[in-house]
């Protein structure tokens, strides 16, 4: 998996780059196909103060590209947020991918 994290407007230090890796690894841990991800993480300059932080990740999996982004006061929290979207995308596109428990309408009728 290669992971790549960047910041617009502000320096990406190893604490924040570690706590964005360890979010992160929930989602490597459920689905293990994952190729790439790329995360961004910024500071607008709104005047709104409380939706200011920002992070956008894009993960790309074997076969899709999934994409979440979050805004919060607090960076931390944004990235918080932003594993949260991304584990339920991955979860409801794994359930997608391995669900072959499903009968098709013609060996349904055939069966009754």
């Amino acid at each position: 998996m290669n992971l790549t994290i960047s910041g617009h407007h502000l320096e990406v230090t190893p604490a924040l780059r570690s706590y964005v890796m360890g979010k992160l690894e929930r989602i490597t841990r459920h689905f293990d196909q994952v190729v790439d991800v790329r995360v961004i993480l910024a500071v607008d300059n709104m005047t709104e103060k409380e939706k200011r932080q920002r992070a956008e990740c894009k993960v790309h999996v074997k076969g899709r590209d999934l994409f979440a982004e979050s805004s919060h006061a607090d960076l931390y929290a944004a990235v918080d947020e932003l594993a949260d979207k991304l584990d339920r995308q991955v979860g409801r596109y794994k359930d997608k991918v391995q669900d072959h428990g499903h009968v098709c309408a013609k060996r349904a009728e055939a069966a009754t």
